[in-house]
């Protein structure tokens, strides 16, 4: 696979918007175990009444589902982050095209071409 030469102008913002996106996704892990009902340490001394307790497992739910999509992001971000370090980014993982740049303006985090991710 051949490297691909963004040019720098180009990726420094980009570099830096994602380090940024990065730290406002580790605050938002942070905020959400907070929020997580489950997490408070008073719960299980609590003898609440049954629809406290579904309140708190739908609250559960919740937070884990958020905390799940902020995981996948941050996956996303620091396997882009990695890709630019390496001079692979804007490359198919798949086939080892070169990803459109209308596709990775729209997210810089695509891996794949437009051509491999409908074939899935």
């Amino acid at each position: 696979m051949s490297k691909i030469k963004f040019p720098t102008k180009i990726l420094q913002p980009l570099r830096k918007q994602l380090q940024s996106e990065e730290l406002k996704l580790k605050k938002r892990q942070e905020n959400l175990n907070a929020e997580d009902p489950f997490n408070d340490g008073d719960r299980l001394n609590d003898n609440a009444a049954v629809d406290a307790d579904a309140a708190e497992e739908f609250g559960h739910d919740r937070v884990s589902a958020l905390k799940l999509e902020v995981d996948k992001t941050l996956i996303n971000i620091r396997k882009t982050l990695t890709k630019i370090k390496l001079g692979r980014f804007g490359l198919c993982d798949n086939c080892g095209r070169m990803i459109d740049t209308d596709r990775l303006a729209i997210d810089p985090t695509v891996s794949k071409c437009i051509r491999c991710a409908a074939e899935k």
